[in-house]
């Protein structure tokens, strides 16, 4: 009786094996190449979102799909090399998780379905040539409808520090929506009678150096603008921050856990379930040129009472009910 039941048990083994052979060998498990640009564990928390989405959706890892997980570790420059890896591994379709994951995507193919769970600004950069019908291989969700949300966010930033004047602004040389962003603050400076000082930095060692510049020119407020490498270096961005005893501006929330003081931006959670609801369409038959390209709509502004209080700043009643969030 225990050998049949042995056998039994065997069989039912291999049938399971043979069937998921099966589904591999007749393209019924998809595989997907996810490209991040910075470290496993700074996007740990929207993985995790991208793949419970695609859960609540009926799709099972191992059974319908692979998720190949790829990080740049913060080197842009290694990107097209992680693609390439990916493009070798017989991929269907790629998700990357900002612009240069994305250019560095498209520069790779023009076949292999793109979506982007994240980039600054799709159609400014051209990385699309329209938002409602993106052709080509790429669709998925842009970070900003254009560069009018860094004039929103100065604007916000004076209203958080009546007192300053002189306001820095950090910007990424590699990041091209940000000659677009950099525009649109100058611009907004002039009513607000703001002195901007715009600061470059693409590495750990040039973050050091423009906040060394901007403690040296005593700035009084800061303006970080949305970069994947600052939201990889997150934690080292808010502790220069917090060194030079500037109030800052962000525009993930992200900032904010970390300790920094005040963001306004869409979701990065919200925007990664998207993507996978996009991989959803297309792995059920949807063509990405016919899926367009969607903004958020919904901007959080989320303020960090403890930083408030250590930097001992006195935000108005009014732009506190305006918080979505205070984190504690």
């Amino acid at each position: 009786m225990k050998w049949r039941m042995l056998a039994g048990v065997m069989a039912i083994a291999l049938l399971i094996v043979s069937t998921a052979i099966e589904a591999q060998q007749t393209g019924n498990v998809w595989r997907i190449g996810y490209l991040v640009p910075n470290t496993v564990e700074s996007n740990r928390h929207l993985l995790a979102a991208f793949r419970k989405e695609l859960r609540e959706r009926g799709w099972v890892e191992g059974r319908d799909i692979v998720v190949e997980a790829r990080y740049a570790d913060g080197k842009i420059e290694s990107l097209p090399a992680l693609v390439a890896d990916l493009i070798r591994q017989r991929i269907d379709l790629i998700v990357t998780v900002s612009s240069a994951a994305t250019w560095a995507a498209k520069n790779a193919t023009k076949s292999i379905p793109i979506v982007m769970a994240a980039s600054a600004d799709a159609l400014g950069e051209g990385l699309v040539t329209s938002l409602a019908h993106p052709s080509g291989n790429i669709t998925g969700m842009t970070f900003l409808a254009g560069p009018e949300i860094a004039g929103k966010q100065l604007q916000l930033l004076k209203e958080i520090v009546p007192a300053a004047s002189r306001v820095a602004v950090l910007t990424n040389p590699t990041n091209r929506a940000h000659a677009a962003f950099v525009t649109e603050v100058k611009t907004a400076a002039q009513p607000l009678g703001l002195q901007l000082q715009v600061l470059e930095a693409s590495s750990l060692g040039q973050l050091d150096n423009a906040f060394a510049v901007m403690k040296r020119q005593r700035m009084e407020a800061l303006l970080v603008l949305t970069d994947s490498m600052f939201v990889g270096e997150r934690r080292r961005v808010v502790d220069l921050a917090a060194e030079s005893v500037l109030p800052a501006l962000y525009s993930q929330r992200e900032f904010v856990d970390a300790g920094g003081l005040v963001s306004y931006g869409p979701s990065l959670l919200d925007m990664s379930r998207q993507a996978a609801i996009y991989v959803d369409k297309l792995l059920r038959g949807a063509k990405p040129g016919d899926l367009p390209v969607e903004q958020p709509t919904k901007f959080e502004l989320v303020i960090n009472s403890k930083t408030t209080r250590t930097l001992r700043l006195t935000i108005s009643p009014s732009l506190l009910q305006r918080a979505d969030e205070l984190v504690q």
